[in-house]
């Protein structure tokens, strides 16, 4: 199918000219058909590729292994035109389901540890599609960024005995400036010191350290949470592009005390330059608590 003058893989219709469907939830029809509501296909131009093995070698003092691991895209709707906070709930929660079911079947192959879902959204976020999706890619190694975050939740708890992220939910919901949406077992809260303005982290409010073990109301409720968090910073932000990233626990841990899964949701509303890449430090012009407030406000 063409839209606007350009040629879209994801449409329905054109099932046949990518890569075959790895999973897909259909009212009809048989594999890579029409008839689906959320279909996952490998990237057809992967970071990573299954096949192979790790090789891992070292050179002098560098070490080097084959990029083994997987790349694939969540389309999360047959519809061409609409984005995330078009669609409904169940659709959404359709999506989670279907990051899950795909984080359950990668984790079964051992060379994989880490799995990170993302989902770019407009050109400055980097999209090259327009068609509403996400994408996942398996990893042979646990990201530089996630071991930090499970280092400082470790020593943390090793101090207080607590999970650092309960204890922000517990604080944020106490006072209440910074929390933008709750229900009984989600909150959206922009974090005390965030990286970006509106940068919102969204958080199971029962401790959970991996994702993949979400249930039913868990999903539902998370849908929801995301479905109104992006018709907020839509309405609010006139439709910016962003980023939301998922961190879990690294697949083969078992239940971890110290870490809390959570995704992240970040509007492209400035540039990271020098000062930020030489110095690890951000500028950020919007305090959290003006940020929430205002998506608190918003009505949708």
């Amino acid at each position: 199918m063409i839209r606007g003058g350009r040629f879209c893989p994801f449409c329905p219709g054109n099932e046949l000219k990518t890569p075959p469907e790895v999973l897909a939830y259909r009212n009809g029809y048989g594999p890579n058909q029409p008839g689906w509501t959320v279909r996952v296909i490998p990237n057809k131009f992967p970071a990573l590729r299954v096949e192979g093995n790790l090789d891992r070698q070292g050179e002098g003092m560098y070490d080097k292994m084959v990029g083994v691991g997987a790349h694939e895209v969540i389309i999360e709707t047959p519809d061409h035109q609409a984005t995330l906070g078009d669609l409904s709930e169940k659709q959404i929660e359709s999506v989670f389901w279907a990051m899950r079911d795909r984080a359950l079947d990668l984790k079964r192959d051992e060379r994989l540890r880490y799995i990170l879902f993302f989902k770019n959204h407009g050109e400055p976020a980097g999209s090259s599609l327009e068609h509403s999706h996400s994408q996942l890619i398996a990893l042979p190694v646990i990201p530089k960024r996630v071991q930090e975050e499970l280092d400082g939740a470790k020593r943390y708890f090793e101090f207080k005995e607590r999970c650092v992220y309960c204890d922000m939910e517990r604080q944020d919901l106490e006072s209440g400036t910074r929390v933008v949406l709750e229900t009984d077992r989600v909150i959206a809260m922009c974090p005390y010191a965030p990286r970006f303005p509106f940068e919102t982290w969204v958080l199971p409010r029962r401790h959970a350290s991996h994702f993949e073990t979400a249930d039913a109301q868990l999903l539902e409720s998370l849908s929801w949470v995301m479905r109104t968090l992006t018709r907020k910073m839509d309405k609010v932000l006139e439709k910016p592009p962003y980023n939301w990233v998922l961190h879990s626990a690294p697949v083969h841990d078992p239940v971890l005390q110290h870490y809390h899964w959570h995704l992240e949701f970040i509007p492209k509303l400035v540039k990271v330059a020098g000062f930020e890449w030489g110095s690890g430090f951000y500028l950020n012009p919007t305090p959290p608590e003006e940020a929430a407030k205002f998506l608190r406000e918003a009505g949708v």
